[in-house]
């Protein structure tokens, strides 16, 4: 099967479920760059390179919703766990793409990186099947020094379970769960198409950026 064939049988999911701690907790896909919310840029960038497409967020999901793609929250969601520390992060919105994944595969991308590649899920997809590989991830920068962008990853359905054990003694990083999976690295050369926005003063820094052309 062609990559590109295969691309039909890709679930998007944008990461929207965060807490937005270095943004004055505001619910980050929703803020506005250049009269378009975050979301609706990686939406604009996303949505031609799979089959289909979801949002894992856990507050405003009527607004998450309005955008016509299914919204995932977090498997168990308890906000005051939460807030007590037991956060599970990107991961959490992780393991429930792929519990809700119909697919056999899910890519991952966060909500607030509203420039990345157009061309992501052909180039993840053509070096996991190349590699024969469970998880393709992306990664920036000189070749000595390359730098994983581990929530920008495709990956078989399969990997649930590996996952489930790795959250369940305890581990939260994000690309700390892999194992013994089998990963290939897959070298960007513009590392500004991953520039994610952590801050409001980085929110304002971009304006006039146009994240979905």
């Amino acid at each position: 099967m062609s990559s590109s064939s295969a691309l039909q049988g890709v679930t998007g999911l944008i990461l929207a479920g965060g807490r937005a701690s270095r943004m004055q907790q505001v619910d980050k896909g929703l803020q506005q760059l250049n009269q378009k919310s975050l979301t609706a840029h990686v939406i604009a960038r996303l949505e031609a390179q799979v089959g289909q497409l979801a949002i894992n967020a856990n507050r405003h999901l009527s607004d998450y919703a309005h955008f016509g793609f299914p919204v995932w929250p977090d498997l168990g969601a308890d906000p005051a766990a939460q807030d007590a520390g037991d956060f599970k992060g990107p991961l959490a919105g992780l393991e429930t793409g792929l519990t809700h994944c119909s697919t056999p595969y899910l890519l991952t991308v966060p909500c607030d990186s509203p420039f990345l590649p157009r061309d992501l899920a052909q180039r993840l997809m053509t070096a996991l099947q190349l590699h024969d590989a469970d998880i393709a991830v992306a990664c920036t920068g000189p070749v000595d020094q390359v730098r994983l962008q581990p929530v920008f990853c495709l990956m078989s359905v399969s990997m649930l379970a590996q996952l489930q054990s790795y959250l369940q003694s305890g581990g939260r990083k994000m690309d700390g769960w892999y194992g013994k999976a089998a990963v290939v690295k897959v070298h960007f050369r513009n590392e500004a198409e991953f520039r994610n926005i952590n801050t409001l003063e980085e929110l304002q820094a971009c304006a006039g950026l146009q994240g979905d052309q």
